[in-house]
C-alpha cells in the first residue's frame, strides 16, 4: 500500500477546509409576502334573447379577445370585428343570429398600451360566471391577432376551463403545450381547438400557427382542427367570425 506522504495529507487537508469554509459562507435563509394585483377591463356583454324568459337555464358562454387595433377606452371600439360586430348589425346575419340565440357573449377591451393579461381574463370568467347564468361546462375562448395570442396563453395554461377554443391569426410558446400535456394532460387532450390563420400573412406569421397545432397533435390533443386560407393577409378573421358553422362547431363541444 502507498503511504501518503506529508505534503499529499497537508493538501488533502486544505482542500477539506475550504469546502468547509465555503459552506459556512452559505446559510438558509426564506421570506413570505403577500403580493396584490388589480385588474378589470371594460367589456361589452350579450346576453341571449331567450335569456330573461328561460330563467332557470344555463347558458353557453363566448369570451372574445380583440387585436391591437381596439384598445383604448371606449368599449365600442371592439365591435369594429368579430362576435360583437355581428351582433350590431341590422338585421342579424345567420352567424349574428347563431349567437344572439345561443351564447352569453363577453367581449373585454385591452387597456390601451397594454396586452392581454392572463389573470385578468380568469378573474373576468369568474365575475361573468357569478353574474350571470353560464353552463361551465360549455365555455369557450377565441381571439383574433392580439387576441390570438390572448386565447393561446390563458386557454393553454387552463385547459379544463374551456370546452373548445379558437385562436385566429396568433400564437404562443410550444413549451406551455407541452408542460400541459405532462401536469393536465386529461384537460388538454379533451379541449376542442380550431384554428385559423391567412397563409400570406405578414404580420403574425402563419408558423406562429402551425408550431402551435404540430405541438398539440403530438401532445394527442383528439380534435384540432387546422384552416388555412391560401390567398388571406392577416385579416383571416372576417371570413371565420361570419361562418354560422363555426358556432354550430362550438356547441357540439362539451366538458
Amino acid at each position: 500500500m502507498k503511504l501518503k506522504t506529508p505534503l499529499t495529507l497537508f493538501l488533502l487537508g486544505l482542500a477539506g477546509a475550504l469546502v468547509a469554509s465555503a459552506a459556512e459562507l452559505q446559510a438558509v435563509a426564506s421570506f413570505e409576502k403577500t403580493i396584490t394585483k388589480k385588474v378589470g377591463y371594460h367589456y361589452l356583454l350579450a346576453l341571449p334573447t331567450g335569456y330573461a324568459a328561460a330563467k332557470d337555464k344555463q347558458w353557453p358562454l363566448l369570451v372574445f379577445l380583440h387585436g391591437s387595433g381596439e384598445r383604448g377606452s371606449d368599449p365600442w371600439l371592439v365591435a369594429k370585428h368579430g362576435p360583437p360586430k355581428l351582433l350590431r348589425e341590422s338585421p342579424l346575419s345567420s352567424a349574428g343570429k347563431a349567437l344572439a340565440e345561443n351564447f352569453i357573449v363577453v367581449s373585454p377591451q385591452c387597456p390601451a398600451n397594454t396586452w392581454w393579461d392572463d389573470d385578468a381574463i380568469g378573474a373576468l370568467l369568474d365575475e361573468i360566471a357569478a353574474k350571470h347564468r353560464v353552463d361551465a361546462k360549455r365555455t369557450y375562448l377565441t381571439g383574433l391577432s392580439m387576441g390570438g395570442f390572448g386565447t393561446w396563453s390563458y386557454a393553454i395554461k387552463n385547459p379544463g376551463r374551456f370546452a373548445a377554443i379558437v385562436p385566429i391569426c396568433g400564437g404562443g410558446e410550444p413549451s406551455m403545450v407541452r408542460r400541459m400535456a405532462r401536469v393536465r394532460r386529461n384537460e388538454l387532450t379533451t379541449l376542442g381547438v380550431w384554428v385559423f390563420h391567412g397563409a400570406k400573412d405578414p404580420t403574425v406569421l402563419l408558423e406562429e400557427s402551425e408550431k402551435l397545432v404540430d405541438a398539440l397533435k403530438k401532445a394527442a390533443v383528439t380534435e384540432v382542427q387546422f384552416t388555412i386560407y391560401p390567398e388571406a393577409k392577416h385579416d383571416s378573421w372576417t371570413e371565420t367570425y361570419a361562418n354560422p358553422e363555426l358556432y354550430a362547431w362550438l356547441l357540439k363541444h362539451h366538458r
